[in-house]
């Protein structure tokens, strides 16, 4: 009779854990079939856009170099190598006498007479450059931009290229001096910005918040030193004779990164170290917020192990659920309360930066999955980003919480961190 129970017990078992098994196949399955089935429409639609110019989006006249670092793939394929190279050498010509990096461009003579947030310089006098001192990952951006370029057309005769009284292979060196000498922090280690909301562009002081002032609170966070740290290991391998001065640097950048910003307790990234006080009120647990940009290029520099990305991902996927957000792509979690930052583009709540949801970010997550080998969590993760590709025939900046469009239309930067998720998920494919 025992052996008769075990037995029948056996095949329920067996019935149950089997039907769950063929459940949990088909859903992966499903997953994968859906995602795949808007790739078509999300690639046809990037090419569409990508052949109309090279601003960030409708609501932008400028070619921005944070932008452009993540839509060159894209652009490589409806462009000759010359007109990708071209709009990289106009950064190098605008390069300040510090070795600074421009935000972007825009053609001069669209700059009205009351404007004067602008610079200008004799070796391009057809464009006048704009710089959001807040961010500190201009001159990153473009060093990885250039690393793209030639990978994606096999062109380095452009690190030959003399613009004024330097090579390119030097501005590219250039650039990283300046960060060393303006913005590196000796105490930790790790270079500095303003206080923003992750990844974002906007501090909390008074007007815009897109300017240091005097009323700038100094802080370093992950996404800065992160962008850093994959600029340095571009920087090394495009100009091996660079590695003797930067692979220590390099290696000291990362190794404080995770001393000083890692969150062991927690296994997150601290939002910031603050060098001079903080601009949010005294008691706010700052540190309760989960930067999803910040953590996806920290991944991308390899400052994260394996199990921590999966880790990482399943914090991700959790936040997004409790805020009811659409996907991955979701700035943070919790957002900042709102009036913490002055500038009403960041408020109310779950608004643009502090909470808003931009695939432009959320893409690169799903890169990085392909890359750590979690191919089932990025189709899953995908899925809801090309859908709305779909859905609303296009590219937007960001989307509000309830998964609407928001911001510049035909955003060139969720075009391109898409098309290069699904050139990945292709080759995985092959």
């Amino acid at each position: 009779m025992k052996i008769q129970s075990s037995f029948v017990w056996g095949l329920m078992l067996f019935a149950v854990t089997g039907t769950a098994q063929v459940k949990r196949t088909t859903d992966e399955t499903s997953a994968e079939k859906k995602a795949m089935a808007y790739f078509p429409f999300v690639k046809s639609k990037a090419l569409e856009v990508m052949k109309a110019g090279f601003n960030a989006g409708d609501g932008y006249r400028e070619v921005w170099i944070r932008d452009y670092n993540t839509f060159i793939e894209l652009a490589a394929q409806v462009n000759t190598p010359d007109v990708l190279k071209e709009n990289l050498l106009v950064f190098f010509r605008m390069q300040g006498d510090d070795g600074n990096i421009i935000d972007g461009f825009t053609p001069a003579e669209k700059i009205g007479k009351g404007e004067t947030d602008f610079s200008y310089s004799k070796l391009e006098p057809r464009y006048a450059g704009h710089k959001n001192t807040v961010e500190t990952d201009q001159e990153s951006s473009l060093v990885q931009a250039v690393y793209k370029y030639i990978q994606v057309t096999g062109d380095s005769s452009i690190l030959q290229e003399k613009i004024g009284d330097k090579t390119v292979a030097a501005r590219l060196e250039y650039c990283m001096d300046f960060l060393m000498k303006n913005k590196f922090n000796q105490q930790y280690g790790l270079i500095t910005g303003a206080t923003t909301a992750d990844w974002g562009d906007v501090q909390p002081e008074h007007g815009w918040g897109v300017d240091l002032d005097n009323n700038t609170h100094p802080a370093i966070d992950i996404y800065d030193n992160a962008m850093f740290i994959i600029a340095m290991n571009n920087l090394m391998e495009m100009l091996p004779a660079t590695r003797q001065q930067w692979e220590p640097i390099k290696n000291s950048v990362a190794a404080n990164c995770r001393k000083y910003l890692w969150d062991k307790k927690n296994q997150k990234f601290i939002p910031h170290i603050y060098l001079k006080g903080s601009p949010f009120p005294a008691g706010f647990k700052e540190n309760e917020i989960y930067y999803f940009g910040g953590t996806t290029i920290a991944i991308e520099a390899g400052l994260l192990t394996k199990q921590e990305v999966k880790l990482s991902l399943n914090e991700m996927v959790k936040r997004v659920k409790q805020a009811g957000a659409p996907s991955i792509g979701l700035t943070l979690y919790p957002p900042y309360p709102e009036g913490y930052f002055v500038n009403k583009i960041m408020n109310p709540v779950y608004s643009y930066q502090n909470g808003g949801d931009w695939t432009w970010f959320g893409g690169r997550m799903i890169q990085q999955l392909i890359k750590y080998g979690f191919i089932k969590e990025a189709y899953e993760q995908v899925l809801p980003m090309v859908k709305r590709v779909k859905d609303n025939n296009g590219f937007y900046e960001w989307y509000s919480v309830d998964n609407k469009p928001r911001g510049s239309g035909t955003f060139r930067g969720e075009a391109g961190v898409l098309y290069t998720a699904i050139k990945m998920f292709d080759e995985v494919k092959k």
